[in-house]
This record gives structure tokens, sequence and C-alpha cells, in this order.
């Protein structure tokens, strides 16, 4: 057996019982969003069939893009569409909003070219997709709770506004008087993860990098710069989209009229 597969036995036997396992939780998950009234139910359950398929095609897809430059750098380009896509829709509830996916570049990008250029990570899909990935599911989760927080504050506090703006700020001062601490709620789960690390969480790379036989200074230093990666990507986005919301660059078309 091959030391790949010896690290995925040693987490989690892929059988029937592990299928049967992940569709009840998927389904507790279901019942139990019905039951409590969160609104959510059908979400989740789409969510999770998606996440399966998707994970079934992305496995058979990545075997043939990791040893192609041009496919690796088109893949990531890919999952930069889809995250400004999703991220676009959670926000502003458009197809796709400019400065939404222009803030998931600004936060994303300096971290990878800083890598790249600091030659800290070697042009090989099997490192740049998963580095890649990561820092733009930390960039597309901070846009979208800061965005959306943001917005929210906007519109139920716009009293608020309109007060500070006879005051005498400026439309930018005056709305991020209002949503600047909502938006920065949103570093809480980076924060969070970062602080408990090796007392809370174990998380996937410094587990999946023992199991895989490298020394534990080797698997620390690795989830530490993850950490701190994401973190600095965060912050980035969180601080872009606070700016774009507070400038009226970023606003929901149902609420522009009213807050700008």
């Amino acid at each position: 057996m091959s030391e790949p597969m010896i690290v995925a036995a040693s987490l989690l036997p892929v059988t029937p019982a592990l299928g049967g396992v992940v569709a009840g939780l998927l389904l507790a998950a279901v019942l139990v969003a019905a039951l409590a009234h969160l609104g959510h139910g059908r979400g989740i359950l789409v969510a999770g069939v998606r996440a399966a398929l998707q994970l079934l095609v992305v496995s058979a897809v990545i075997s043939h893009v990791v040893d192609r430059w041009w496919a690796t750098l088109l893949f990531v380009a890919l999952m930069y569409a889809v995250a400004a896509v999703t991220a676009s829709g959670r926000v502003t509830g458009t197809r796709v909003d400019v400065w939404v996916a222009l803030t998931l570049l600004a936060a994303t990008l300096p971290v990878l070219g800083l890598l790249a250029a600091t030659g800290l990570i070697p042009f090989d899909g099997l490192v740049v997709i998963p580095i890649a990935g990561s820092q733009l599911g930390g960039a597309l989760t901070a846009t979208v709770l800061a965005g959306r927080r943001s917005l929210e504050e906007l519109e139920t506090r716009r009293g608020e506004v309109e007060a500070a703006l006879s005051l005498g700020f400026s439309d930018r001062d005056a709305r991020l008087e209002i949503c600047r601490p909502a938006a920065s709620g949103a570093l809480i789960p980076a924060l969070d993860q970062t602080r408990t690390v090796g007392l809370v969480t174990l998380p996937g790379a410094f587990v999946g990098m023992l199991l895989g036989g490298a020394s534990p200074v080797d698997a620390g230093a690795v989830q530490l710069f993850v950490l701190v990666a994401l973190l600095a990507t965060e912050a980035v986005a969180v601080a872009a989209v606070l700016e774009c919301v507070a400038r009226g660059l970023v606003m929901r078309p149902q609420t522009n009229s009213r807050t700008s």
C-alpha cells in the first residue's frame, strides 16, 4: 500500500458505512434546521449534495490539472470566479458585483504573490491549488460576513446615518461610524481559530502532515503559515469591503436609494 493510501486509511476508511454516516448527519442537520425554524433546511441539503458532487468531479479532474501549469492557473481562475459569484450573490444579491470581486482579488493576490516572489511555494499544482483555495475560501467568508453585516446595519440604522450627516459627517464617515463595528466581527472566527489552535482544534494540514511522516516542527510551521496568511487575507477582505460599502460602491439594489 502506498504512503498516501496509508494516510487516507488512517484518517477515515472509505466504506459504505462512511457514506451512511455522512448522509445521516446531513439529514440530521436539515431536520434540526427545520424544527428550529432556522430557514436553511433546503440550503443545507443542497450544500451537502453539491459538496459531494463537486468533490467527485474535482477528484477526477485534479490529477490531470496539477501536472500542467496552464491548467493549474485555469483551475485557480475558476475557483476565483466561483468565489466572486458566490460572494456577490450573498452580499448584494446580484450575479456578479465588480467591487466584491475586486475585494476578493485584493485580499488574496498579495499573499499569493508574496509566497511566489519569495519562493516559499513551488509552482506545483498540488501546492498552488490548495493554498490558493484556502486563501480564497477565507477571503470569501470574511467578505460575505463583513459585507452583509455592514449593509444590514446601514438598513436598520439609517436614521443614525442621517443624524451623523446632519452633524457634518461626510457620507463615507457617517456610514463607517455605523457599519465598522459590525464588519469587524467578521474576523472573530479566524481569530478564534488561530488563538485556539493546538488547544481546541488540530487543523487538517497539521494532522495530515504528521500522518504523512513530517516532523511536528515542520507540521506546526506549515500550519502557522496557513493561519497567519488567512488572518492577513481576511483582514484585507474586511477592510476592503467595508471601504466599498462606506463609499456606496457595494450596495443592495433595494437599499441603494435609502442609504446613499
